[in-house]
């Protein structure tokens, strides 16, 4: 029998390369919706791997009952704070999301085009 790899560790490895990806394509694009779209990647991402650090390979929910005593509770025990802060940040992206399509939009109707190169006059 193989055991093979834990699960957090091709969370972390998944979540990493989502990130890289996402960083890749907001560094490298000139079309707004594919740089919010890299933005996406990385924020997906990064949630991954911070849930990914709060497992524990065959943990259980951290509920101290007859199936987890107190000893084994640091050992077995899933971290839940990881999982709550990411459905705050998942909330909180989603946000920056919409916000970064609703300038998208704007900045379509003025210019009538989403490259990046047609804004490098605008002045704030």
């Amino acid at each position: 029998m193989t055991t093979g790899l834990p699960v957090s560790t091709i969370l972390l490895i998944t979540g990493f390369c989502l990130s890289l990806i996402g960083m890749w394509g907001m560094l490298t694009q000139r079309n707004i919706l594919r740089i919010i779209i890299g933005f996406a990647l990385i924020d997906t991402g990064l949630h991954i791997v911070m849930v990914a650090t709060g497992y524990v390979t065959g943990g259980t929910a951290p509920i101290i009952d007859a199936a987890l005593s107190k000893a084994d509770a640091a050992r077995r025990a899933i971290d839940p704070i990881p999982s709550a802060l990411v459905v705050t940040a998942i909330v909180i992206g989603l946000s920056v999301t919409a916000i970064m399509l609703a300038f998208a939009i704007r900045l379509y109707a003025a210019k009538k085009t989403l490259s990046i190169d047609a804004f490098t006059e605008s002045k704030w």
